[in-house]
């Protein structure tokens, strides 16, 4: 018999899933590891299941085992967190094709994915978006040794998003030649998050706090025409275009500027506009409830909520209005009302208006019966009537009827809570509620008298025929648009510090980015200019400080290179990237102790790091042991065989050895983990050179040289290649270059003059020789030299002098000198004869 197998509980499943989270958040990766495989145990063909046990594995370095849980969805490219983890486990196997395969597969999911703005401290997006994805694609297609692919990944990965670190140091070590402000500039994706985000909220703190109308002026419209719908009359209302759910701007960008930077903007936002038709504020029929529920969200609407304190986001529609009035104050009616038709028909009994006023006040009248109360106009404001109607209706107050006691109630409450209601009526206006705040309150009769007036001042809508009994100063335009500038302001203000926030930190990445970009094509002095240009406290840190110090070790100064490395031990001891260049620096000063004790420091901190057996191996090198640095080179290449250097320094001890077929084999080696690395190149070169093979050392010398056009130790190596191939003149251009390059280095000097020598220009080498002898008065070859170019031209004292002090310097070098006096003396012999 077949057992049922039950379905898992949802509430369970749910469950699991927010406690695997919780754990990795909190770096629990073992518990939620077997979290996550009871969440496969209950559904083993789920690939959300698969794809967060995979997860759990690949976070702790099981790279295996995570290839294992999401090759089922992974390969496929059925579920884009299998793929992408599948694709991670791939470039950590070295499946290089694998990974590439399933991120294709699986484009379709991750191909209009964009993350950026909506992660915070408490949301995030677990699953990659495109521009992830394509920079983990980059990365195998590097592996891969398919530059050109890796470029069109990771170029763009950074014109989805400039902030992909990780894609821009891509492009920098493939040699590749980018220009900054192309990159690290604001993409259309970020305009469009700062667009919308800002559009949401200007919609409701700014075009909700507008005076209102349907008679919109051209500049109120052009706002946001993405944000205004077509056939709506209610400036209330909101319209998102909304694409899936996200809010997208069409064409927002430009107003989104228009109202960070400019005043008159703003102020023509907020203006009153008066309009003395009074058939266009005539209501139009129709539901108002989907409005109502977008703005008062979770509020009661109907008019039996209380007045709350709290100022509301816009006007309400009320179901009910106060007769005469033609405003609801929110309170409670009384149990009985007269309709405004009977309050109507007293105001003609007793009433003494003339035809023309009653004939205002019957329009008024018509337009509302049609619902049963009076209804609002579209700004959301009663009709207004003329002053000449408010005398009837104040006729009426000496009636004992409900009316009467209806409105003295009103107005009794109002003088009450008059300050309360001014508060919570300022996004409706602020000249609405201040207005209507400093009505004085008479007698029964003046409060009757000036219902009407009330009515007409808080609607706004009508220039005042008559003196009213309110302050002067509530008259003026210009304190209404105040407080709506006062009441927008933070927000406007939070949004350009937002944007400007981000431009610096663009501006900080560029400054950044060229600095690198400089250095990776070994253009060490506009490295060092980019990265002194960044603010202190950015370039007080280990990473800038080792780039700084990479910097100076690629120009040969050694003492430079030392100190900033020294403050990078002291900042952050524990840092091991760069200590190989440390270490190398400090070989080169000779440095011994130094380096012994940096070799036993980088052990105790990690003794799994190549960086920590390459500082062991370069102290054992200065004390001429190079067997014992050949083992310490060669664990640092087991630990990690794509560390080229390791292997360059390995071809190097073999050099020092004689063992160039082994040097050779190290070099490629080094080569393979990474093209670009010139050490390798050099050493190559070198090799070549010792075997007499100067043909292929020139040509690995032009290699290395043009990774590192820069490095003058290079062009003169090919210089001295050529010397050897009997190409004097093809050297003394290397020579040229080389000492334009490095101005005091003697070593191009000393060399530039050696084949001036050779092709008889005594003249120009001995101003070469002048400038050596003053750097280094103590080099018995300048002083030798400088004899052979003085006989050369026939001053036979000033090259006694100079041979004299080169044998004086140079004991064991007596035979070469002596004979070259010789020489001297069988030549005036000769001249005598």
């Amino acid at each position: 018999m077949a057992s049922y197998k039950m379905p898992p509980n949802p509430h369970i499943i749910s469950q699991l899933r927010q406690l695997i989270y919780y754990h990795l958040d909190c770096n629990l990766l073992r518990n939620a590891l077997f979290l996550a495989g009871r969440l496969h145990a209950y559904e083993p063909r789920s690939s959300e299941a698969a794809y967060l046990l995979a997860l759990c594995h690949l976070r702790l370095g099981q790279l295996k085992a995570a290839y294992d849980s999401s090759r089922n969805s992974g390969s496929r490219g059925t579920h884009l967190g299998c793929s992408y983890v599948f694709a991670q486990a791939c470039l950590g196997l070295e499946r290089y094709v694998e990974g590439v395969t399933a991120i294709d597969r699986s484009k379709g999911l991750w191909s209009a994915r964009n993350s950026w703005g909506k992660h915070t401290e408490t949301r995030r997006q677990h699953l990659p978006d495109a521009a992830a994805i394509l920079c983990l694609q980059g990365k195998l297609w590097q592996a891969h040794c398919d530059t050109n692919k890796a470029i069109d990944c990771y170029a763009e990965a950074l014109k989805l998003n400039p902030f992909v670190w990780d894609a821009f140091l891509g492009l920098c070590d493939l040699g590749v030649n980018v220009r900054m402000p192309n990159i690290f500039k604001m993409t259309p994706e970020m305009m469009s998050v700062l667009s919308s985000s800002t559009n949401e909220e200007t919609s409701l703190g700014i075009l909700d706090e507008s005076p209102p109308s349907n008679a919109l002026s051209q500049s109120q419209v052009n706002v946001n025409p993405a944000n205004q719908p077509p056939s709506s009359n209610d400036p209330f209302s909101i319209s998102k275009n909304r694409i899936n759910g996200e809010v997208r701007n069409n064409a927002g960008s430009l107003a989104l500027f228009e109202k960070f930077n400019s005043k008159k903007n703003n102020a023509a936002l907020i203006e009153p506009i008066i309009l003395p038709d009074t058939q266009i504020f005539d209501t139009p029929t129709g539901p108002t409830g989907g409005m109502e529920d977008s703005i008062f969200s979770g509020k009661e609407v109907g008019g039996r909520a209380p007045i709350s304190t709290e100022p509301p986001l816009a006007p309400p529609r009320k179901d009910r209005t106060l007769p005469g009035l033609g405003m609801d104050f929110s309170i409670d009616a009384p149990p009985k009302m007269r309709s405004s038709s009977t309050i109507r028909s007293k105001s003609r009994n007793k009433g003494d208006s003339g035809d023309q006023d009653n004939a205002a006040m019957s329009r008024s009248s018509t337009t509302s019966n049609g619902a049963g109360d009076l209804k609002r106009t579209v700004s959301g404001k009663a009709p207004q009537a003329t002053a000449a109607n408010s005398r009837p209706e104040a006729d009426t107050s000496n009636d004992p009827g409900a009316p009467q006691r209806r409105s003295q109630r009103l107005f009794n409450h109002m003088r009450t809570q008059s300050g309360r209601f001014a508060a919570s009526t300022g996004s409706i206006g602020a000249k609405e509620g201040r207005e209507l705040k400093k009505v004085k309150a008479t007698g029964t009769k003046g409060r009757s008298a000036n219902t009407f007036n009330v009515g007409r001042v808080v609607s706004g809508n009508r220039k005042h025929s008559d003196p009213m009994e309110i302050d002067g100063k509530e008259q003026r335009p210009i304190a209404h648009s105040g407080i709506h500038a006062a009441a927008h302001k933070p927000m406007v203000n939070e949004k350009v510090k937002e944007f400007e926030g981000l431009q610096q930190l663009l501006d900080l990445f560029m400054k950044l980015g060229s600095g690198y970009f400089a250095l990776s094509h070994y253009q060490c002095q506009d490295a060092l200019r980019c990265f002194n240009s960044i603010t202190p406290s950015q370039r007080d840190t280990p990473w800038v400080l080792a780039q700084i110090g990479r910097a100076y070790y690629e120009q040969a100064s050694y003492i430079e290179a030392e100190k900033t490395f020294a403050r990078i031990k002291t900042m952050a001891p524990s840092r091991l990237e760069g200590m190989e260049v440390y270490s190398t620096t400090l070989w080169h000063l000779k440095s011994d102790i130094d380096l012994a004790f940096l070799a036993h420091e980088i052990i105790d901190i990690d003794r799994n790091s190549p960086q920590a057996w390459c500082a062991v191996g370069n102290s054992f090198s200065l004390q001429r042991d190079h067997d014992q640095a050949l083992k310490c080179f060669k664990r640092a290449t087991q630990l990690d065989p794509k560390f080229a250097y390791a292997f360059t320094l390995q071809g190097h001890e073999h050099v020092a050895n004689e063992e160039y077929d082994k040097a050779l084999s190290a070099y490629r080696s080094s080569i393979a983990a990474e093209n670009r690395h010139y050490n390798a190149w050099y050493g190559l070169g070198k090799v070549f050179e010792k075997q007499g093979k100067y043909t292929f050392a020139e040509q690995h010398y032009r290699t290395a040289a043009s990774i590192n056009p820069t490095n003058a130790v290079l062009i003169c190596c090919i210089g001295l290649v050529l010397e050897k191939l009997k190409n004097p003149k093809a050297a003394l251009i290397q020579y040229s270059r080389a000492c334009e390059l490095s101005e005091k280095s003697a070593l191009c000097r000393f060399k530039k003059a050696r084949v001036l020598m050779t092709l008889q220009e005594p003249e120009r080498a001995l101003v070469e020789l002048r400038v050596l002898k003053d750097a280094v008065p103590d080099e018995p070859n300048v002083h030798f030299l400088l004899g052979r170019a003085y006989k050369q031209l026939r001053q036979k004292g000033s090259a006694i002098k100079h041979f004299t002090m080169a044998l004086n310097l140079d004991p064991k070098a007596s035979h070469y000198i002596k004979e070259a006096m010789e020489q001297m003396e069988d030549d005036d012999d000769d001249e005598d004869m």
